[in-house]
């Protein structure tokens, strides 16, 4: 059945390629980047432009935020020159502040407004709904941060919707609809865990608004198969159809699931059993570790071969004795890692923001320790040739704004048992 057979809005058509710029708002072109950042460079690139030319209302500062550019009301007006908003039900629209006129928007249309909860603690999302009779002032206050927290009622799972628009923010985004956000992927996650429920189709737009000057140049490179990519971006002077064929995440992926995520997200606990019980392969990140590492203990079984045996009394045959030696040798192996030193940390810097960074770069080691404190983290890689390509890897890395020491620890250490 198409949209129109059942009544729903349509997909969007190509919007005007340019729209007059509001009275008074200063506009800014994309910012100039150079080639070969990372997502976490491209961030920090521009959380330092909106600062540096106070580009941004409170909260500042815009570092780790989705900035709440000062034309970010005007930008969100936008939508309503979109046609098919109008017949538009179910709206879902990030908790972020520069989107704030969207949400005030869908609530005077008396559009269905969805807001994903905080960090998917408690669910996927929460319907606003105002009181009856709700003045202007309320449905103000119920498209703020606070308002969605005391006007809000959870949608459970098994909730049918059916969202004919997603709004997200970003922090940077390309013509071509190339999206990085602050990097904590919630925005991906939400999309996928919608896909997975029926909530959107292939033809569901997606949307973001933004300053102009967020607006740059992004490497398809830096995509993975999770990102999401949007359909249009809505700026202060421009509407951009994004003509996007990038595949957007076909649901969850779990082989990008740890176990940490699944003890911090509590309704992947119930998605992934889901999953599992339909026949999906829901194998998790850590659980592909630990079979590697099974399939190697198996290997060195495989290679050293069973101990010659023997009866009391005999002395050990020579080849036992070097079968022996093969394998105490083959598990030292195994047990020494090579770690890594990563220094000169900034003192607001959280693990997390460490983390990502390693994310970006294919960086990722078995083992993390995290001394804050010291402004320095040590981490674990399986091997010495493995620790020298990341520590290549990871030449002029930075974190909000500072540069790292990288570099081989100087003394190493015994992989220890256990999680990450």
């Amino acid at each position: 059945m198409t949209s129109e057979q059942d009544g729903r809005a349509p997909a969007l058509p190509p919007p005007a390629p340019l729209m007059e710029a509001p009275r008074g708002a200063k506009m800014e072109s994309g910012l100039p980047l150079r080639p070969g950042l990372t997502k976490q460079e491209i961030r920090e690139k521009i959380w330092d432009f909106m600062e540096a030319q106070n580009l941004a209302d409170f909260p500042r500062p815009v570092h780790h935020r989705i900035p709440n550019f000062k034309v970010s009301y005007q930008a969100c007006q936008c939508i309503k020159e979109l046609e098919g908003f109008a017949r538009m039900r179910e709206v879902k629209v990030d908790p972020d502040k520069p989107l704030e006129g969207v949400r005030l928007m869908a609530l005077q249309a008396k559009k269905t407004l969805l807001v994903p909860t905080p960090r998917l603690r408690t669910g996927l999302f929460n319907k606003i709904v105002p009181p009856p009779g709700a003045t202007k002032d309320i449905l103000r206050k119920c498209a703020t941060s606070q308002g969605v927290k005391d006007y809000s009622v959870p949608i459970g799972l098994d909730s049918r919707i059916l969202v004919d628009l997603v709004v997200v923010g970003s922090v940077a985004v390309s013509e071509k609809g190339w999206r990085i956000g602050k990097g904590e992927g919630y925005a991906d996650m939400e999309y996928a865990m919608m896909v997975l429920l029926g909530a959107v189709r292939e033809e569901t737009p997606v949307i973001t608004i933004v300053h102009d000057c967020q607006v740059v140049d992004i490497s398809e490179e830096l995509l993975g198969d999770h990102d999401l990519t949007v359909d249009y971006i809505l700026t202060p002077t421009r509407m951009i159809r994004t003509n996007c064929k990038r595949p957007k995440p076909q649901g969850i992926m779990w082989s990008k699931i740890s176990y940490d995520m699944m003890e911090r997200i509590p309704i992947l606990k119930n998605l992934h059993f889901r999953e599992k019980q339909a026949g999906k392969d829901v194998t998790l990140r850590d659980q592909q570790f630990d079979l590697s590492e099974r399939n190697t203990k198996q290997a060195v079984i495989a290679r050293t071969g069973p101990k010659t045996p023997r009866r009391e009394g005999d002395s050990a045959p020579v080849e036992d004795v070097g079968l022996r030696t093969d394998r105490l040798t083959l598990k030292a192996e195994m047990a020494v890692v090579t770690t890594v030193y990563v220094g000169d940390i900034p003192q607001d810097a959280r693990v997390s923001d460490l983390k990502r960074a390693l994310r970006e770069r294919n960086a990722v080691p078995l083992r993390l320790s995290w001394h804050g404190l010291q402004h320095r983290a040590f981490l674990d890689y399986k091997d010495k040739v493995t620790a020298e390509a990341i520590v290549s890897s990871l030449k002029g890395l930075t974190l909000g704004g500072h540069t790292l020491c990288v570099e081989l620890a100087k003394k190493q250490r015994i992989k220890r048992s256990g999680n990450e």
